[in-house]
């Protein structure tokens, strides 16, 4: 009996390696992204702007998200589900158990930079309150499990899903808990999140489908959850039903706030809850590039247009209305009231990332970047303490950042997003290998049988010398694409919306080895560097760092005879802290000479903009010395 227990459990093993190792490499589908990015387990960040961002959000927000979990009893939810401790789901938010997943996912980015044992090993214990909250049959929602017979959240229906349309956020934590345990298995090699998914998954596919229950996700993100399980394991149902529920919307009962007033492939114009479209469009962009399906990419492509033609904030924010934090309508883009959501920008270098995997063009990286740098930051505070939910473009002087929200998706959600920020840098297509973003550090690329190692050295966003050296074990041919940032060619976003006043002259120079060469930006706004490159060869870009005053096209009635100050891919503000007086009505005159200055004691370091009568802060980094009144459009006088 011994002998044959023994060999039950050496086949036991065996099964369990050979499904470790049947995940470890990822399954290239038929269909995928043309343009692939370098993961963030191969990219290293050397400089000064984002390396502090990324150990803050280790040392500072991640801990405090968790002791505000801790707090708030959202681990409790957990261990109540799991039969740790006695008592019922007791937060306010059906949805509350996401922040547990995000900032797991957060964590597991952060420990790739800076290897963290303590904090693995408390991610560890999560995991398991985790698994032991999850049902036998794989559901996982402890408003429901943990909830009190009887008096059940007010969102959570008497059945499992049916609520799921409105609010019970069922699928959308499932969502979120995907990608938590994608991102734990690539930073650690474990399984233990990772199991817990796939049996939730897997009884997502055996309820919703075809003859089965039918409830569209009423806030999206599952089906992204979805797709990245798929690309793990290669399990085409995960794939199926991300496109299932995709395809329910037009039916829903709270319409254009859920983005289900029709179905996605005749949708043109971004409306409703502008996370949840986000979230929904970058689902769809992964469908349509993994099905090969071009009526998701076209209907995504029209609402891409919209928003960057009619609906985009300066500062890179999206959703204007505080009512259904939703879009407004086109050219509806006010300061004061301004929503511009943290998770509405993060959802949206989501979307604008995977476009680019899609198309290849820099357009999409010019939008990326300039929400990466103003409105996705600027929703935490320096000192990654606090935070904003909404981030509007004019204040009165009574608006700050908050430790914690009741609603608490932002500050998880930054969480989650400051440490994958590596993942955005590189990209590669055979042999195109990509830089889309400047930052100082070192990239891992692998080509056929060989290895790339790509060492930048650059300041950016400060200054615009940027030098790139190339490690190459044997020459090789490849193109290296070089984005030309549209800020740096005098066209600050991708459409009319807005412009620049008097732009200089676009100085952009480009060396090889030290020897200027001759050069052009291709349609997809790119210089493409095709030879034989060897070992030890380097590649200089300079960029102007011009002081740039920016205009609004004339329909936006918010920022008539106005003008923002921007100088790189920086947008500024003016705060009443520099300027004292009434800063809500400076007037800037077209004819006023203005200066860049580098303060290497303010704000940990930090570039301002002067003349003699104002000083102009980086939008980011408002509301980081006291509250005080800031506004980003100063009155024109011509």
């Amino acid at each position: 009996m011994r002998k044959i227990k023994t060999l039950l459990f050496a086949f036991i093993c065996i099964l369990s390696t050979y499904a470790c190792n049947s995940t470890d490499a990822e399954t290239q589908p038929k269909n995928d992204y043309p343009i692939q990015s370098i993961p963030f387990t191969e990219v290293s960040f050397t400089d000064n702007f984002w390396p502090p961002r990324i150990k803050i959000n280790q040392e500072i927000t991640i801990p405090i998200a968790l002791h505000q979990c801790e707090i708030t009893e959202r681990v409790n939810n957990f261990k109540k589900a799991g039969g740790l401790m006695e008592g019922y789901f007791n937060t306010s938010f059906t949805f509350d158990d996401t922040d547990i997943y995000k900032i797991l996912e957060g964590a597991s980015y952060s420990i790739q930079m800076y290897p963290n044992p303590q904090l693995e090993a408390k991610m560890d214990t999560l995991i398991h309150y985790i698994q032991l909250a999850q049902e036998e049959d794989g559901y996982l929602f402890t408003p429901r499990t943990a909830g009190e017979p009887g008096n059940l959240h007010k969102w959570v229906g008497e059945k499992r899903w049916e609520k799921t349309p409105d609010l019970s956020h069922e699928l959308y934590n499932c969502g979120h808990l995907y990608e938590a345990a994608v991102a734990h298995y690539h930073a650690t090699g474990k399984r233990s999140l990772l199991d817990v998914a796939l049996k939730n998954a897997d009884l997502l596919v055996r309820d919703f489908g075809p003859d089965k229950l039918t409830y569209e996700p009423g806030h999206q993100i599952v089906e992204m959850g979805l797709i990245k399980l798929y690309r793990v394991t290669g399990n085409e149902d995960y794939l199926n039903l991300a496109k299932f529920f995709l395809d329910l919307k037009g039916n829903g009962e709270r319409g254009e706030y859920c983005q289900s007033h029709k179905p996605v492939i005749e949708q043109d114009e971004a409306v409703g809850h502008a996370v949840r479209a986000v979230y929904m469009y970058s689902g769809m962009a992964d469908v349509a590039a993994l099905t090969g399906d071009m009526n998701y990419q076209n209907a995504i492509d029209k609402i891409w247009e919209n928003v960057v033609s009619k609906k985009y904030y300066i500062n890179g924010g999206i959703g204007a209305r505080h009512k259904d934090e939703a879009f407004g309508n086109n050219y509806e883009l006010p300061n004061a009231t301004a929503y511009c959501e943290t998770c509405a920008a993060i959802g949206n270098v989501y979307w604008n990332h995977r476009l680019f995997l899609n198309h290849g063009k820099s357009q999409y990286y010019d939008v990326l970047e300039r929400t990466l740098y103003n409105g996705v930051i600027s929703g935490i505070s320096l000192s990654g303490d606090h935070f904003f939910y909404p981030n509007p473009l004019e204040s009165e002087g009574k608006y700050t950042r908050s430790e914690w929200f009741g609603c608490a998706c932002c500050p998880s959600n930054l969480c989650r997003f400051m440490a994958s920020i590596p993942g955005y840098v590189y990209a590669r297509k055979d042999k195109d290998v990509y830089v889309n973003l400047y930052v100082d550090s070192k990239a891992n690329i692998r080509m056929q049988n060989k290895t790339l190692h790509l060492t930048q050295q650059t300041e950016y966003p400060w200054k615009g010398n940027i030098n790139l050296r190339i490690d190459i074990e044997k020459p090789e041919q490849f193109t290296l694409k070089l984005r030309i940032p549209g800020w740096a060619q005098n066209k600050p976003v991708p459409s009319d919306l807005y412009s620049y006043l008097n732009p200089a002259s676009s100085n952009i120079s480009i060396q090889l080895n030290n020897s200027p060469i001759e050069w052009n930006i291709s349609e997809d706004g790119y210089v493409s560097l095709n030879q034989k490159w060897k070992k030890g060869d380097q590649v200089s870009l300079t960029l102007p760092m011009n002081i740039n005053r920016t205009i609004t096209k004339e329909e936006v009635e918010a920022n008539r005879n106005r003008v923002a100050i921007e100088r790189g891919p920086i947008l500024y503000c003016l705060e009443e802290v520099d300027n004292g007086g009434n800063i809500l009505n400076t007037t800037l005159t077209d004819q006023a000479s203005l200066s860049y200055q580098w303060e290497p004691q303010l704000l940990g370091g930090i570039g301002m903009i002067q003349n003699e009568d104002l000083t102009a802060t980086p939008y980011f980094a408002w509301d980081n010395r006291r509250m005080s009144k800031m506004q980003v459009w100063l009155s024109r006088s011509k």
